[in-house]
Order: C-alpha cells, then sequence, then structure tokens
C-alpha cells in the first residue's frame, strides 16, 4: 500500500486530533499544515513536526495529494473547492457544506477532474457501530421498522470560550451535530425519503460562562430546538430530536426497532461503546464487540477510557484510491447527509414535509479485519 501525503488547511481545535490520530493509519504521511493566521500554523508545526505553509503554498506543493479542511463551516464550500481546483484530493470536516448547491457542485467539480471527495464524520466506523451494523445485515432485528435518536443538552456556551458560530445560520444542533447521527442511521438503515418536523429557539440570548468572554451575551440567530421524524427507503421511521434547549434527558442516543427485536446503540459522536441487544421476550443482551480495533479504548476523557480513531474515514479514503475502490466517508453519502439535514431544518420552518432530492448506497461495512488493514504496524 502506497501512501499519500496529507496537508491539513485550518489549525483550530479540531487540528490537533487529526495530528495526533494520523500516524495511527498507514496510508497516511502528514506534511504540512496551513491557516490564514500564519503563527497559528507555526504552532502546530512545530507541535507535530510538519511543515507550516500558506495556504497557497499548500496546494501548490508538489508532495501533498490529499488536503484535510479543518476551517469553520461557513467556509467548507469555497476551501474544498480551492482544494479541487489545486488538482488534490480534498476531505471536509462536518458538516461537508451548508447548502445542497454547494454540495453538487463539488461533486460535479471533482467528476471533471477525477478527484475525489470524502468527509467526516467517520466515527460510524467504530467498533460499536460496526457491530450494530453487522447485527443488522446478518438479520438479527429483522426488517428494521423504526428508531429514535437524541442529541440533545444546553449548547456550548457553558465550556466553549468562543461559541458565537454555534448558534449563527449554518450551525444549530442538526447541522453541528447531526451529521453523526443521520449518517449513523444511514449506515445502518440506508437513504432517507422524506423528513418533517418542528424548529424553533427557546432562548433568544446565550451568554458565555467561562473564559475570557465570561458573562457577555450572544443571539441566538438559528433554530436550536428541532424535533423531526425521517421515513427511509425501506419504510422505516425514525424520530430524531435535536436541541440545545434542555438541561437534562433520559433518552437513549439511539435505538433501531426492528421485527424481531430492539437494538440499543451508544452515542455516535464516538468510536466505541456498548451494543445491547432485546430479543421479543424482552431478554437484554450486550453483545461481543467481536474485537473490532477501532471499538478498543484509546484515550482517556475525564474519568472515561475511550476509542478515537478520527482519521479513520480520511485513511479507508486514501487506501481506497490506491486500490481502486469506492471510499466509505464518499461525497454522495455527504450531499445525502447535507440534504437531509436541510430538508429537517426546511421543514421545521415551513411545518410541511420536504422529500429528498438525492440518494446514496449504504457505505460497505468495515469488519474487523479491513480495519485492521488500515492500521499502521
Amino acid at each position: 500500500m502506497s501512501k499519500l501525503g496529507v496537508g491539513i488547511i485550518g489549525c483550530g481545535n479540531i487540528s490537533t486530533t487529526y495530528l495526533r490520530y494520523a500516524p495511527l493509519f498507514r496510508a497516511l504521511d502528514l506534511k504540512a499544515v496551513a491557516d490564514i493566521d500564519p503563527k497559528a500554523a507555526e504552532a502546530r508545526a512545530h507541535e507535530y513536526g510538519v511543515r507550516a505553509e500558506s495556504v497557497e503554498d499548500l496546494l501548490a506543493a508538489p508532495d501533498i495529494d490529499m488536503v484535510v479542511n479543518l476551517t469553520i463551516p461557513a467556509a467548507h464550500f469555497d476551501v474544498t473547492r480551492r482544494i479541487l481546483e489545486a488538482g488534490k484530493h480534498a476531505y471536509s470536516e462536518k458538516p461537508l457544506v451548508l447548502t445542497l448547491e454547494e454540495g453538487k457542485t463539488l461533486r460535479d467539480i471533482a467528476e471533471s477532474k477525477n478527484l475525489r471527495i470524502g468527509s467526516a464524520p467517520d466515527t460510524f466506523l467504530g467498533g460499536a457501530h460496526q457491530l450494530a451494523r453487522a447485527l443488522i445485515d446478518e438479520g438479527a432485528l429483522g426488517r428494521v421498522i423504526g428508531g429514535s435518536a437524541h442529541v440533545m443538552n444546553h449548547g456550548m456556551e457553558h465550556w466553549h470560550p468562543n461559541p458565537d458560530f454555534f448558534f449563527k445560520p449554518g450551525a444549530g444542533p442538526v447541522l453541528d451535530l447531526g451529521p453523526y447521527y443521520i449518517t449513523n442511521l444511514i449506515q445502518l438503515i440506508g437513504p432517507v425519503t422524506q423528513v418533517t418536523g418542528v424548529a424553533n429557539s427557546s432562548f433568544a440570548t446565550r451568554t458565555i460562562a467561562n473564559g475570557a468572554r465570561h458573562g457577555e451575551e450572544l443571539q441566538v440567530e438559528t433554530p436550536t430546538n428541532i424535533h423531526s421524524v425521517l421515513e427511509f427507503a425501506n419504510g422505516a421511521v425514525v424520530t430524531l430530536s435535536a436541541s440545545w434547549d434542555i438541561w437534562a434527558h433520559d433518552h437513549r442516543n439511539m435505538e433501531i426497532y426492528g421485527e424481531d427485536g430492539t437494538m440499543f446503540v451508544p452515542d455516535p459522536n464516538f468510536f466505541g461503546g456498548d451494543v445491547t441487544f432485546v430479543d421479543p421476550r424482552g431478554r437484554r443482551e450486550v453483545v461481543e464487540t467481536r474485537k473490532h480495533p477501532f471499538g478498543i479504548a484509546n484515550q482517556i476523557h475525564g474519568d472515561l477510557a475511550r476509542a478515537n480513531y478520527r482519521c479513520a474515514g480520511l485513511a479507508d479514503m486514501a487506501s481506497a484510491i490506491d486500490e481502486g475502490r469506492q471510499h466509505r466517508c464518499n461525497i454522495d453519502l455527504a450531499v445525502h447527509a447535507v440534504d437531509v439535514m436541510t430538508g429537517i431544518l426546511k421543514a421545521g420552518e415551513t411545518r410541511s414535509f420536504v422529500k429528498m432530492s438525492t440518494t446514496c448506497e449504504r457505505p460497505d461495512a468495515l469488519s474487523p479485519e479491513e480495519a485492521r488493514a488500515l492500521l499502521a504496524d
């Protein structure tokens, strides 16, 4: 397997995750970072032993084959377009773009240049979610008929020092955290055909509760309390609640209902966790992990040990380019997820049903053996 030279544009908080975990994967050779703030790029470069470049120089660098876009969501389209126009494969943090039209434009550019586009989230490749996928594919649940998913808390202003963009158009809980849930639902059940929902904002302002801006008030400019229903091509109906307006709840992250049982799936924002199956007689079983490498804890987060294999989607894309196959975090999956998310927001605004104008194939499952093959020796 040959390695692809990788560059990163955007040296904010998320860049440390990519810089730290890229070396876990055999197909990735991280070369350089860039940012509109040269000091930010220099700091990351010094910390992780790579080059600091201007954005223009990174896009022109002959040793970089693929560029990771870690800019803010509002800049994703323009930066990814520039990456493609520079003749590089592009991989974006979630969401890929903020409108369906932008996604289709990027796909057209990539196809015209014979380039690949990939997009986070890749957490659905984690051991827990691939175990859930295997149970569905093996028929443990029978036909999937429905489900529920809940991503709800009281927002980011209590911990993030600069939470402004979370409450502006292009963010909110559906576009910020929804990609993890919707992408995982698509890989488990298949494409979505239509959505409906209700959306509002319970609080007109938010108050920053930490850091140098403690006490500063922010205006809320996007819906922060969204409750939706998704209908899938196979007939399954799933409720999705996404809110930053509640203080506590007792809902599970994700439940999948089948003719022959129920499955509880852990938080799709993470790679690991327990998958529980309940049969028609009510017998409950935590399913064995089958030793999937992307479910093995490798990070301490507070008092918890967690599995973190971000860059798995990037590594799978690099390997897929080398092998001439479709990568799992592919453009069709990402564009369909954008279609679903923007459809939910439109439905919430208009109080109507919104039909999807895109579809996609379920990405290939990632077996424990295939996951091990992505990892460096």
